[in-house]
């Protein structure tokens, strides 16, 4: 029986979800549910997540992004929330959570907005309103003078990147801010703005605390040295992507051997062909072999016998970084290389770190172009969120130097922006001004959030913080730790005015995406068993 009105133009099994009830609130719905799991990770005293992905890997982070990643959510509205928090990460590296538990918040309270009669075009046109004031009163908020900032001041750096690292790993900030701030400050460009996060390494190796972890100013490799060769200084160093190996003849043949003699004559031919091509590697002045493959006995016998060490980097971006650490270029054949075909590394050493033997290459000298940070940890979850927090440290570092301007930190900016943005709802006469208050209101989301994570009454504190700003203190956020309203900059907290921007930015653009739809259609799958209808038993 042909069917009717959209029935009779799309395929058998279909889905059409259309109208406020179905389509509307149900996306509202799913945004929420997303929000829910990571707002209680938000902030320094955030909660854990225990995720374990397709491949059964178990993850325990608090990381946003990381969560959402490996959650694979599958409801296209709340896909719209991973992707604003996944362009978060990588135009910024930090603010994933603040992203979507903020995206969350405008949705629940466009939900109320809805029910009270409001249009969702409405709600939009007032949102868009309400996102433009609050990027106005963010410029309003910056500290003054923070734009002039010296990218390789390390106590600035620390002050700028304590709240991002805090965020991840409570209590640990104050050894981990300096480790990173070291880190970057030593690969940072003559000019800051080309600065490139991949220059920062981490190498995590189990054992010890945190307090054993350190900076080294060039690579660690976590394996051994191929020979008996386990220290030099001062070096010349050669790079082998192919391999330190006889290679084969690019000709196929067949070689008929009659007598012994022959076959022994054979064999020294080629014992001769490999010592010739070590002998002139180690004539040209290399002390140390980089091989991107495997390493021949033989040609390992008679790198013994030149007294040359041997390294293995089996990774293609490891062996890249290890050229841009000692300014080597790698050669596809074993040959003897020339003067500028080879780097330089001041130190190459087999180190023993907590049973683990790893090469450590410095380049203090001859330059500074990558950075290792040694993370130490008791299991390999800790080593992996304290990497997380290093990495959110790093990208910090790279935000500041394009936009070095600070606000305060503590939920000090979203209750000044929660009050503006009242004020200015009022002063607007179209239905819009509610959804511009409803905007502001939102911004409760983060100091309820931080006081109920830390075990705080959430009313008090909130209302504490109104209080003080209306008196114009501007600057006071949450002391979480004493439970009371305190000035962030007697507290030194404070967050990048770029991270806080874009995050509130991404997160209005997500929300406005979601309450733009009014219909949800799914045509059939290819393929496939048909979905369960309703009636079936």
């Amino acid at each position: 029986m042909v069917g009717y009105g959209i029935q009779s133009m799309l395929k058998d099994g279909h889905k059409h979800l259309s109208g406020l009830d179905e389509a509307v609130l149900k996306n509202i719905g799913a945004g929420r549910e997303l929000s829910a799991i990571t707002r209680t990770s938000l902030g320094p005293n955030g909660m854990n997540k225990m995720v374990i992905n397709h491949l059964d890997k178990l993850f325990i982070t608090n990381d946003a992004a990381t969560i959402v990643n490996e959650l694979e959510v599958q409801h296209p509205a709340a896909k719209l929330l991973v992707l604003a928090a996944r362009a978060q990460q990588e135009e910024i590296g930090d603010g994933a959570n603040l992203t979507i538990s903020f995206a969350g918040e405008l949705l629940e309270k466009a939900e109320e907005l809805i029910r009270m009669g409001l249009h969702p075009s409405e709600i939009i046109i007032g949102y868009t309103k309400a996102i433009n004031k609050t990027l106005e009163i963010l410029d309003d908020l910056v500290e003054k003078g923070s734009e002039n900032m010296d990218v390789r001041n390390r106590e600035e750096v620390v002050l700028r990147m304590k709240s991002a690292v805090a965020s991840k790993q409570f209590g640990q900030e104050d050894v981990l801010c300096p480790l990173v701030a070291d880190a970057c400050i030593q690969v940072c460009p003559q000019n800051p703005g080309n600065f490139n996060v991949d220059n920062v390494r981490v190498a995590k190796l189990v054992g010890g605390g945190l307090h054993n972890s350190s900076v080294v100013r060039g690579m660690v490799l976590k394996n051994d040295a191929v020979g008996s060769i386990k220290k030099v200084e001062k070096v010349k160093v050669a790079v082998f992507a192919g391999g330190v190996d006889t290679s084969a003849t690019e000709t196929k043949g067949t070689v008929l051997i009659h007598s012994a003699e022959q076959l022994e004559n054979y064999a020294k031919t080629e014992e001769a062909k490999v010592e010739e091509l070590i002998k002139s590697v180690a004539d040209s002045g290399a002390k140390v072999i980089v091989s991107g493959a495997a390493v021949g006995d033989m040609a390992l016998h008679f790198c013994e016998r030149y007294k040359l060490m041997v390294l293995k980097v089996s990774s293609k971006f490891e062996l890249r970084r290890f050229c841009r650490t000692t300014g080597a270029i790698a050669l596809l054949k074993l040959s003897r290389p020339n003067v500028d075909e080879l780097g330089y590394a001041d130190y190459v050493s087999v180190e023993e770190i907590g049973g683990a033997r790893v090469t450590v290459v410095k380049n203090e000298e001859g330059g500074n172009s990558v950075a290792t940070v040694v993370l130490r940890g008791s299991t390999d979850s800790i080593l992996d969120d304290l990497e997380r927090a290093v990495d959110d440290g790093v990208n910090t570092y790279k935000s500041m130097c394009r936009d070095s301007r600070i606000i305060p930190g503590a939920a000090a900016t979203e209750i000044e922006l929660a009050k503006r943005l009242k004020e200015f709802s009022l002063k607007e006469t179209g239905l819009d001004q509610y959804a511009i208050a409803k905007f502001g209101e939102s911004f409760e989301m983060v100091p309820r959030t931080l006081s109920e994570n830390a075990g705080l009454g959430a009313m008090e504190i909130i209302s504490s913080l109104y209080a003080e700003h209306a008196a114009g203190n501007v600057k006071v956020g949450i002391d979480l730790e004493k439970g009371a309203c305190e000035d962030a900059s007697i507290m030194k907290i404070w967050d990048l005015y770029v991270t806080k921007s874009f995050a509130l930015k991404y997160s209005a653009d997500a929300v406005c995406t979601v309450l733009r739809v009014d219909q949800i259609i799914m045509a059939k799958p290819a393929g496939g068993p048909r979905p369960p209808q309703q009636g079936d038993i």
